[in-house]
């Protein structure tokens, strides 16, 4: 009896390593979608995309907000947000879009580092990996690919994912250089919130939605500064940390800033005047295209400067 198309098909693929080719829509650099695994064991995907050629290209993991949505939200964040890589991508880097499981409230701050042992020949932790663990696991992959040049990888996160780069640059120190873009970083510096947020009764979980910390002044006597400057001082890679004029949490993001500066790391500030959350990654218009606007383009050109100094040079 001979195989059917459907069976002949996963035949081909290698079970531990899929991945699958598909366009992006409006680019001449496709995407392969692939799974990689965590440290418990657990896959996460990414989508991973290369200028033409063999390499070895530096590399940049892009991050934005919250974790979860799998597969699905990697596909509609390469579809609709793109226009960066793709700017990239001509300028010969490579790129990749990563999910990961989704934020632990406050697990980070409670529980605090992963401890890994073994029992009965198998793995055993103290805590379940969180978000910014698997951002690591995903670079230490990324650093076996041969078309990857393993001593230049660059890390750009938008707002949970900015507070990711600062979690991620306090306790592995593989990567050149981060940019946090509107990073809401409200638990790595253990903020105290007032009266803008509170502690959901259904869920018991703090709600941060309409927390408002727009001034450094009413930010910086919130934190917890102790431990927020024993989070900062282990960092040793540059940070490019970006603000929005307008942002609810602006505070929060130029206090992340300060703090890096205070405390003697290659650290440097912009804020940008623009209505968008997230305005580094340009959204896709209704017709098809993207439109960034001056702002996103001086954006884009500021964090390119910035990638190349540490990635090219």
């Amino acid at each position: 009896m001979s195989a059917s198309p459907m069976s002949a098909s996963v035949a081909s693929l290698d079970p531990a390593h899929v991945v699958v080719t598909v366009p992006v829509p409006g680019s001449r650099y496709p995407v392969d979608l692939m799974y990689i695994e965590m440290v418990d064991g657990a896959y996460i995907p990414i989508g991973m995309r290369k200028p033409e050629g063999s390499g070895p290209f530096p590399l940049i993991l892009f991050a934005t907000g919250n974790g979860g949505g799998g597969m699905t939200m990697l596909r509609d964040h390469i579809d609709t947000k793109s226009w960066t890589q793709d700017q990239l991508l001509d300028a010969g880097y490579a790129v990749a879009w990563m999910r990961y499981r989704a934020e632990v409230d406050y697990a980070y701050d409670r529980i605090g580092k992963l401890i890994q042992s073994g029992r009965q020949h198998r793995q055993l932790f103290n805590r379940g990996p969180l978000e910014y663990e698997d951002a690591i696991a995903v670079a230490e992959y990324c650093k076996t690919l041969p078309f990857i040049d393993s001593d230049r990888l660059g890390y750009i996160g938008v707002s949970h994912g900015g507070e990711m780069a600062l979690k991620i640059a306090s306790e592995y120190h593989g990567f050149k250089c981060f940019v946090a873009s509107e990073p809401a970083s409200h638990e790595f510096l253990r903020l105290r919130p007032d009266e803008t947020a509170h502690v959901d009764p259904k869920t018991g979980l703090l709600n941060v939605e309409k927390m408002l910390m727009r001034e450094a002044t009413k930010v910086r006597p919130r934190i917890t500064e102790d431990v927020a400057r024993a989070r900062v001082a282990p960092i040793d890679t540059p940070f490019f940390v970006q603000g929005r004029d307008d942002d609810e949490l602006q505070g929060i993001f130029r206090v992340s800033y300060d703090l890096l500066h205070e405390m003697g790391k290659d650290a440097i500030w912009k804020s940008y005047d623009h209505d968008l959350h997230g305005f580094i990654y340009p959204v896709r218009e209704a017709d098809g295209t993207y439109k960034p606007d001056a702002v996103q383009r001086q954006a884009f050109a500021d964090t390119k400067a910035f990638f190349d100094k540490y990635l090219k040079a």
